[in-house]
């Protein structure tokens, strides 16, 4: 058949409609968004200086458009791939491009490819090259006897020996034609995943130990959370765990059903003629040998995918808190980067981060010279004049603390206020390459106690030097899409940074690599330029570093502070291409610029309808009079301290209806996990984490916030901290009339592998992945 040629009109919606339709906003900021992608604008940029053309869309929307513009870009590309081969084939029929210019998923594309994809011989291949296909099709029809029909067939020129041969090549050829028709997979696999559960099972001669939970448990794949199905998954992978799927009990009818359904779209009739025997048998093998195996691993791939996603968006969310997180500031800081046995290591750095000095002291077993600690740790704070101390939690953490504690109590005169510092991922700065370059000399456990102390004045700054996944803010970080991944944190990194805003005379490469327009490259060179040539004095300067062109300016510029400059207005959000509106404002209030910014009296009293033209609108000024009114507002919180109980350092210090004050780390789908310094993390379970049903731990708290909680339950074995922020009285009351819902273990038979299913019914019971 000749291929039918149709125009990209045949699809229903466009790529900008779809993207409308999902986000729900209007295809014109979609396609004014897609457009400023296209002219390779970042969505930082997009988001503060172009709300005009799209129509206000904050980051979060346009990080959602750009995720689903990738993704049907993407498909686009593979519907012209498709086809193009189909249409080599000569079977590109008009509703059948039709259908595949309307597909929205790649898996709906991928199932209408299916029959038409190339692919290694079958055994419906076979059966087709000895000329069986004609067979099949009369076996369709249920045109009479099977085993009469097949007769004429059978020739041993072809490997077709016998009747029975003849016929089972007709059935492969029929089954692959069930198996690859897009109605009936669509079908089976919304069945399996609705009437679906996931399995588990302890393999034979293995420990459960943190997989105790999963031994011999089963929950319906719909209600899974994210956080059950990857633990499984790890399980499995580990090779502790068997996992698979199957039919819940209570939906054991669905076999039935899909065999149906296939019966129903090859018009195979109940009416028990021998004919319709044969072929009904031929549907269930169909489901028992392709369909059921299908459906189960496209099940488990969305459930994976689904959980996937979930993590990815709980890292994300998390690691956003962490870098948002309010600085010290500049001020002179001591990171102490704690040990036992090779001792504490110091570092000293003033206001803008440069290394003043190091040292390392033994306060603890072996040596316990905390005279000399004391001794050293004084001399450093009043020789550099030392606001405050960051201690890192790690082993020695609290210990370590505690003897800064006692020297502010027997020093006051040095006002030191030591502050515990996470130290995830200092490890991993302290190893890299771009520490190595900036201390070459420095021992290495030196270089994480100036991580320590940095984190502590500006932790956005230093966390950018370190990989995200190193940071410690995610679960299951290493079982999910590394692609994915990456690209979510990429995009929560880069939007943090442009949010806050840089000083382009104290940042570091790493720190301006993340800044919209620049890369590695111009990031470098920047700082290149910077040492020598001396401090950026205007923006304008930007415009001599090497390979800064024209668009990475526009791109860069308004997120680049110049503190103390020529011009006011560089060291604010302001961007060059405003300035004009400034003066103009400035000209109209009878000030200058300098005299305008902060003068919260005369900004109040503005119209930003006057000044808007057909370059700026009212969004446009509507931002530049509240920059000016707080120039270069740091969008982050101010800045707190925990306070761990003293005496309480280790897990066995803790007892059962303690308040403490702690620290959250890491918020999940499930809770909360707060840092109360005893070197492992307590959780507060979802339903502990208000007086209220609480949907979301987020609405509740976020990773850096500070808490109150009381203890529950201590596991000193399983290393187990349960906590609660709930008054005493509902707390209790929760944990007795009110459990958290949890999934019900399922004791499921022992598996026989050496046995087959009795019935097509049965088979989904057998499978495991």
């Amino acid at each position: 058949m000749p291929a039918v040629k149709l125009s990209e009109s045949a699809a229903s919606f466009s790529i900008a409609q779809i993207i409308a339709r999902d986000l729900s906003v209007r295809e014109a900021q979609v396609a004014a968004t897609i457009a400023l992608i296209e002219e390779g604008a970042t969505i930082p940029f997009i988001a503060r200086y172009r709300k005009e053309r799209t129509g206000g869309l904050d980051d979060t929307q346009l990080r959602q458009l750009a995720e689903r513009y990738t993704y049907l870009t993407e498909l686009q590309a593979r519907r012209e791939t498709i086809l193009s081969s189909i249409g080599e084939q000569q079977k590109l029929t008009r509703p059948l491009e039709r259908a595949i210019w309307n597909a929205e998923t790649k898996v709906e594309l991928e199932d209408l490819y299916r029959p038409y994809k190339p692919r290694r011989r079958t055994r419906a291949t076979i059966a087709r090259e000895q000329g069986l296909e004609p067979l099949a099709e009369t076996l369709l029809k249920c045109a009479g006897d099977p085993e009469k029909l097949a007769v004429a067939y059978v020739d041993s020129t072809k490997d077709v020996e016998t009747v029975s041969a003849a016929l089972e090549g007709a059935r492969d050829i029929l089954i692959e034609r069930m198996v690859e028709t897009p109605s009936i997979v669509r079908h089976v696999r919304e069945k399996v995943w609705e009437a679906g559960e996931l399995s588990s099972r302890l393999v034979k001669g293995k420990q459960a130990d943190k997989f105790r939970d999963y031994a011999d448990f089963a929950e319906p794949l719909e209600k899974m959370p994210s956080h059950r199905a990857l633990a499984m998954l790890r399980g499995e992978k580990e090779g502790v765990l068997k996992v698979g799927v199957g039919i819940q009990t209570r939906k054991a009818d669905t076999p039935r059903q899909a065999i149906a359904r296939i019966c129903q779209e090859f018009g195979i009739n109940a009416s028990g003629s021998i004919g319709d025997r044969w072929m009904r048998e031929t549907a269930e093998k169909a489901w028992s040998t392709k369909l059921a195996k299908s459906g189960a691993s496209d099940s488990l791939a969305r459930l994976k995918e689904r959980a996937e996603a979930e993590a990815i968006q709980v890292f994300s969310n998390n690691l956003k808190d962490l870098l948002l997180a309010a600085p010290a500031g500049k001020k002179t800081v001591m990171g102490i980067d704690p040990g036992i046995r090779t001792g504490c290591k110091i570092a000293v750095v003033d206001a803008t981060g440069k290394l003043l000095d190091t040292a390392t002291i033994y306060p603890h077993a072996p040596r316990n010279d905390r005279a000399g600690a004391l001794t050293i740790i004084t001399r450093l704070a009043s020789k550099h004049g030392v606001d405050l101390v960051g201690v890192g939690n790690g082993t020695a953490g609290r210990e370590t603390d505690a003897l800064v504690a006692e020297l502010g109590e027997a020093a006051p005169e040095l006002k030191l206020a030591s502050i515990m510092v996470s130290e995830a991922g200092a490890s991993v700065y302290s190893a890299s390459q771009l520490a190595a370059d900036e201390f070459p000399n420095l021992d290495v456990s030196l270089r994480g106690a100036i991580s320590i102390a940095r984190r502590l004045q500006d932790p956005l700054a230093e966390l950018v030097k370190i990989e995200p996944k190193a940071i410690g803010v995610g679960q299951y970080q290493h079982d999910v899409d590394q692609g994915a991944l990456a690209r979510s944190l990429d995009a929560v990194v880069e939007d943090c940074v442009n949010a806050v805003g840089v000083d382009v005379n104290t940042a570091s490469a790493p720190l301006l690599t993340h800044v919209s327009g620049l890369n590695t490259t111009l990031a470098s060179n920047i700082v290149a330029f910077r040492d020598q040539n001396g401090p950026f004095l205007t923006r304008k300067q930007l415009k001599k570093v090497p390979r800064m062109g024209a668009k990475s300016f526009e791109q860069s510029a308004g997120f680049l502070r110049i503190i103390g400059g020529k011009d006011p207005l560089d060291g604010s959000a302001v961007h060059p291409e405003s300035y004009p509106i400034v003066e103009r404002i400035a000209k109209a209030t009878k000030q200058s610029v300098k005299s305008l910014i902060g003068n919260k009296a005369v900004l109040s009293q503005l119209n930003p309808a006057d000044f808007a033209d057909a370059t700026f609108g009212v969004p446009t000024i509507r931002d530049i009079i509240a920059e000016l009114e707080k120039p270069g507002r740091d969008p982050r919180p101010d800045f707190q301290t925990a306070s761990f109980k003293e005496g309480v350092n280790e897990i066995g210090d803790l007892n059962p209806g303690m308040n403490l004050e702690g620290v959250v780390t890491n918020v999940t789908a499930f809770g909360a996990f707060v840092d109360i310094g005893v070197h492992q993390d307590g959780l507060v379970h979802i339903s502990q984490l208000a007086d209220r049903f609480v949907e979301s731990p987020r609405d509740v708290v976020k990773a850096g916030d500070i808490v109150r909680v009381r203890v529950l339950e201590v596991d000193i074995e399983q290393k187990r901290i349960s906590l609660s922020m709930k008054s005493s009285a509902d707390s209790q009351a929760g944990t007795r009339a009110k459990p958290a819902p949890k999934a019900q273990p399922r004791k499921a038979p022992e598996p026989t592998a050496e046995a087959p299913p009795s019935s097509p019914f049965d088979v989904l019971k057998s499978l495991k992945r």
